[in-house]
């Protein structure tokens, strides 16, 4: 399999896939015309052979028109197979709506589909609902091992993983299986008012120490929420994890004076370090990409 990346990604790939000899790493280049049309050269041969373009579908949308260009272009030029390989799926938040909404994880699996990708493998699929509203097969890896090993590093003793509402409870799961940690996943349920989201009961025991797992920090609003639940549960020791970091505005920032000792992202979204800053951890996916291109 050749493996293409989109500039914003090309530092997840290894120079040299020594690991999986049968891959090679595709020479490509991105440009634009003086309006701010975007072209793509694809330099290796690729007729008959199986590719992977990796990218992003998510803002800001340059990212996502690069993937879909690359794609159909690697289709153009006779790949008989094109993987779409998006740590982070923009628009799969959207899967549900009314008749007269937007239903943005369908939309994206109809572009992803219309422009030659045959399947796609992304990163912590934000629900099941998602998986069914794409119209091409979808694969999402679980990061549960990569915030294993950081729960692992310290001690778990006397640690709760606590799902900040119902949908995330699978999530939760996975990283106390991967990390050894025996305590019940604790849940909070989750309404929306008029002020925004709002944890209104905690189910499960909590104890001194919790560490919070999500697939996304966004503007932060639920993680906010469930940060003052769990104080007034009597937890002392808060840290978060969430596979996807968007940090949209300033919201999120609070999270610390709400009890966040520790705030941990991974680097799907290609400029997360830039949006968040010194006070994020951000671990690296790349352990990860191997299994996705096997």
């Amino acid at each position: 399999m050749i493996v293409f990346s989109i500039p914003q990604h090309r530092g997840l790939l290894p120079a040299e896939p020594r690991e999986q000899p049968q891959l090679t790493l595709g020479r490509c280049r991105f440009g634009s015309f003086p309006d701010g049309e975007l072209w793509v050269e694809v330099e290796d041969r690729v007729e008959g052979g199986e590719c992977a373009v990796l990218g992003s579908l998510a803002p800001p949308h340059e990212q996502a028109l690069s993937v879909l260009l690359l794609a159909h272009t690697l289709k153009r030029a006779g790949a008989r197979r094109v993987l779409a390989l998006l740590p982070y799926l923009g628009y799969g938040r959207q899967d549900a709506a009314g008749p007269s909404q937007s239903l943005g994880a369908a939309w994206a699996g109809a572009m992803l589909q219309a422009a030659g990708v045959d399947e796609l493998v992304t990163i912590d699929l934000h629900s099941d609902a998602a998986a069914t509203c794409l119209p091409l097969p979808v694969a999402s890896l679980s990061p549960a091992s990569l915030f294993a090993t950081e729960l692992r590093r310290g001690s778990a003793r006397g640690l709760c993983v606590v799902a900040p509402d119902e949908g995330a409870i699978d999530r939760c799961q996975a990283v106390a299986d991967a990390a050894g940690i025996e305590a019940p996943i604790a849940h909070l349920r989750k309404r929306r008012g008029a002020g925004g989201v709002v944890q209104s009961a905690l189910i499960g025991e909590v104890g001194e120490r919790a560490v919070l797992v999500d697939d996304i920090i966004d503007t932060g609003g639920t993680l906010l929420s469930a940060c003052a639940e769990l104080r007034r549960a009597g937890v002392g020791e808060i840290s978060i994890m969430a596979t996807h970091g968007t940090f949209s505005g300033d919201r999120w920032r609070k999270l610390p004076a709400a009890g966040a000792q520790r705030i941990v992202v991974t680097d799907s979204v290609p400029d997360v370090r830039d949006r968040a800053g010194a006070g994020v951890e951000v671990l690296s996916i790349t352990p990860l990409l191997p299994a996705a291109l096997a």
